[in-house]
Parts: structure tokens; sequence; C-alpha cells
């Protein structure tokens, strides 16, 4: 070929090809952005339609049915004295300080100038709770003391206006639990000590339940409903609003009733004690009818109760020594296999179990109470499949241990490790498709026969786990 025939590019040519190009890409880029920002929209007006929907009650209960395990905290200003008043051991559990003391409301309140947690740190206590397989948080937002964990505007007894410390701690707490797909969830007292419209002019006998204050529904209207509407517009959506001190003279079970709407009011689908109602800690013995009252779950405290509630949720909410609020004298300690055995009898009867926490003034939940935390966490880390999203058990009571159930798969739950080999499941007919160690990765076959109806599951000759071994049986049923 002729070379001059051949026509040489020009430096020009090449600098408008590559403007040509990037001004192609700019525009698919630009076309890409819009179009992406258009379904990030219509996915977030369907994610807003949803949470705006009203909920069924077993679609509201779903997420706390699965749960299982909770965190209680009971933090406040009774963290100071810490269980002493005026260099006395004050017999009772720390956070009734106020009352069991006979503490004027004048001087319980210059504790507030000597609360200054600041080894507080709410991404460390969701952790904790987070690493212990616990899914939900319910803390104090305000105690029988009347003190509260949050700026409020209804009042300045606060823990910003109040306090050295001057930290919205349920604005961070609330935070860390989105960050870490926690649920939070808030306890409120409805008695108050500290109100001049509730229990203080009572003093020195707060929780006189005999006594009425002329004043206390001004109270409830002027006081306990506006810091609610704060508690839920500031901070939720919440899990849970759990209720407590319904058992003083002046409230009655149609405020409860009204309680209840006025707070489903202000967030449909959020999920309400049944101390929201009168004197129920339990709902043993209670009509259907009496149960719409009475709020969505029962709560028995520092007990499992025998049968479970069957038909009812419920939940059983624990200490781990003697005290919900921090008292430094309380060292009696459960174990850990203790609580590790009750999360799994109160999942077996279909329960939830929401164990407590009482942080010191400083800020720092105590070291005897992660150290356990941390064990059930190891724990639940291998074996929390056989607690999340369980049943009550269809076996009844099993002679070594507990069972925990969902749609085809049974959990047995065994405490006391057969000597001979041979774990014995009385009453069980559905045919058995295969039997394994929960912990076995591998999921071995342990070898099933049958002697009539009861079913024998021959295990290793040592328990893998001394204080609760999970044996799965894939179940035909």
């Amino acid at each position: 070929m002729n070379a001059s025939l051949i026509r040489h590019p020009r430096q020009g040519d090449g600098i408008r090809l590559r403007m040509y190009l990037v001004v192609i890409a700019a525009s698919l880029c630009a076309l890409w952005i819009a179009s992406y920002r258009q379904e990030a929209a219509k996915a977030s007006s369907a994610g807003s339609a949803d949470a705006k929907r009203t909920l069924s009650k077993d679609e509201r209960m779903k997420w706390w049915r699965d749960a299982r395990f909770g965190m209680f905290i009971h933090w406040g200003l009774y963290a100071v004295p810490a269980g002493e008043w005026k260099g006395k051991q004050v017999p009772g559990i720390g956070e009734w300080i106020m009352e069991r003391a006979h503490i004027p409301v004048s001087e319980y309140e210059q504790l507030a100038k000597q609360f200054n947690p600041v080894k507080f740190d709410a991404d460390q206590w969701v952790r904790i709770a987070k690493n212990a397989g616990m899914k939900y948080i319910v803390i104090t937002s305000k105690h029988h003391d009347g003190f509260c964990l949050w700026d409020s505007k209804v009042t300045s007894y606060d823990i910003v206006d109040a306090t050295p410390f001057k930290r919205d701690v349920l604005g961070e707490l609330s935070r860390a639990c989105k960050k870490e797909g926690i649920r939070l969830c808030f306890y409120h007292s409805i008695m108050d000590w500290h109100h001049p419209d509730a229990q203080a002019p009572f003093y020195p006998n707060y929780n006189d339940t005999k006594q009425s204050n002329p004043n206390f529904s001004r109270y409830v209207e002027n006081y306990m409903k506006p810091q609610l509407k704060e508690l839920v517009a500031n901070y939720g959506p919440l899990g849970v609003l759990w209720f407590d001190g319904e058992w003083i003279g002046d409230w009655t079970e149609p405020q409860g009733k009204d309680l209840y709407n006025y707070v489903r009011g202000l967030q449909p689908n959020i999920i309400i004690n049944n101390r929201v109602g009168k004197g129920r800690k339990g709902m043993e013995g209670l009509s259907k009818g009496d149960q719409e009252y009475a709020g969505d779950f029962g709560t028995p405290e520092q007990q499992i109760p025998a049968k479970g509630l069957p038909g009812v949720d419920w939940e059983s909410c624990m200490t781990m020594n003697d005290t919900w609020g921090y008292k430094s004298s309380d060292q009696h300690w459960k174990s850990g296999e203790d609580l590790l055995r009750k999360l799994a009898d109160i999942a077996s009867k279909g329960g939830n179990f929401l164990l407590n926490v009482g942080p010191t003034s400083e800020g720092l939940i105590p070291g005897a109470s992660v150290e356990r935390l941390a064990a059930m966490g190891d724990w639940m880390e291998v074996n929390g499949e056989s607690i999340y999203g369980t049943t009550a058990s269809p076996l009844g009571e099993v002679p070594w241990g507990r069972c925990t159930a969902k749609p085809g798969k049974l959990y047995l739950h065994v405490f006391d490790w057969p000597a001979n080999g041979k774990l014995e499941v009385p009453g069980l007919k559905d045919h058995v498709r295969k039997a394994y160690l929960l912990a076995d990765k591998k999921r071995a076959k342990l070898p099933v026969t049958r002697s009539g109806d009861t079913l024998v599951v021959t295990v290793p000759e040592k328990a893998p786990d001394r204080i609760n071994t999970v044996i799965v049986l894939e179940i035909k049923s």
C-alpha cells in the first residue's frame, strides 16, 4: 500500500476520542445512578409502608417469640449508694433503697449530683448482650424513684439536666442497638416516688398501697403519658414497653387498658407486658377475656412456672444475684451452669428468659455478670438453634433434662448424661429420620432403636458438654 495514502491520526483526534468516551461513561453512570435512586426510593417507600402497617398480634409477637433471650438492665441513681445509706447496709434490693431507707425526696435528689458514669459505653453494653446470644435489651427508662435516663422535656429530673454526666444514655443505647441488630425496649414505672401527684407525699412509706393521691390522674395525663410519648417518638420503633409498679392503690384495670391503647396508638406494633394492667405478674388462671386486658405477655418474676403458661406468651425475669439494681454487698451469684439450664428450662416451656444486670454508678456491668454472660454466649454460639424460634416441648417432662421443638426437629437438652450410653426418650412415636449432636458440624448419625413407646439413642460415653449437651432428632411428624 502506498504510504502516502495512510492517514496518520493527529494528536487532537486522540483527545477528542478520549473526551467522547468520558462523556459516554458519564452519561451511562448518570443513567445508572438515576435508576438506582428510583429503585431505592421504591424500596424505601415499601419499607415505610410496611413499618406503618398494623400487624396482627402473631405478627407483632413473632420477633419476640423467636428471640427467647434478652437482657434486663436496672440502672439509676440507686447505683450511687449501692445498698448503703449513711454508713449502714440497707436490707432488700438495691433499687428500692429510697423506700427501704425512708429517704426524703429532697435528700435522694442530691444523688443526681454524684451520678457521673464516665465509664458508660453503650457499644460495650450492647456487645456484651449480643455476645451472650441475647436478642433484645430492656432498660429502666424510669424506675420507682422517678429519675429519668433520657433528656425529658417534661421534667429536669433526668440524666441530662440533673447530673454532671449530661449525656442521653437511652439515645446512645438506641444507636448502639440499631448498629448491632438488637431490639431496644424500655421498662417504665407507673409508680413514682418523686412526683408530688403520685407517691411522693406518702413518705416515709412510698409503697403504701392503701393511700390515694387525689391528683394521680393529673400525674398520668400531664406527666406519665407525655413521657411515654417522648420515649416512643424519640427512640422508636421500640420492641417492648415493660411496665411495673401497677400494684399501687391509685392504679386500676380500666386505667391499664387505657394506657395500653394509648401506647399502641403511638406505635401500633409495639409489644406491652401484662403489668400495664392490675397486679398480674403471671397470667395463670386468667380467662380469655381477662387476657385481652392484661397486655401481650405474662411476667413471672424470679421464678419459672412449673408447667409454663400454656396458650399464653410469657417471660421469666430474673436476677443473677439477689438484687436488680447494683448493690455492692450482694455477691450471691447464680452459677453459669444454673443460668444456662434455666434458659433451656424456660424455652422448653414456651417462655422467654429476661436476665438482669445492674451496672455500677460508673457505668460498668459487674465483672461477675460479664463472666456468666460470656459463658452463656459460648454455649449459644454452638447451640443457639435449640433455643431461638423454638416452641415448648411436646414430650412433657423427661428424666434427663429438657426438650425444645421446631417443625420437624426435637432438641434434647441433656443435663444428666446416661452412664450406660443409652438415652431413653419416652412417649415419642414419630419416625426419627436422623439423630446427631448439635455441636457436631459433620452431623454424624447416632444409632437409634425402639423399646415399645420409648426411643433409645446411643450416645458417646462422655457428655460433650457437661452442662447441657443438645441432641437433635429429625422427625417425620
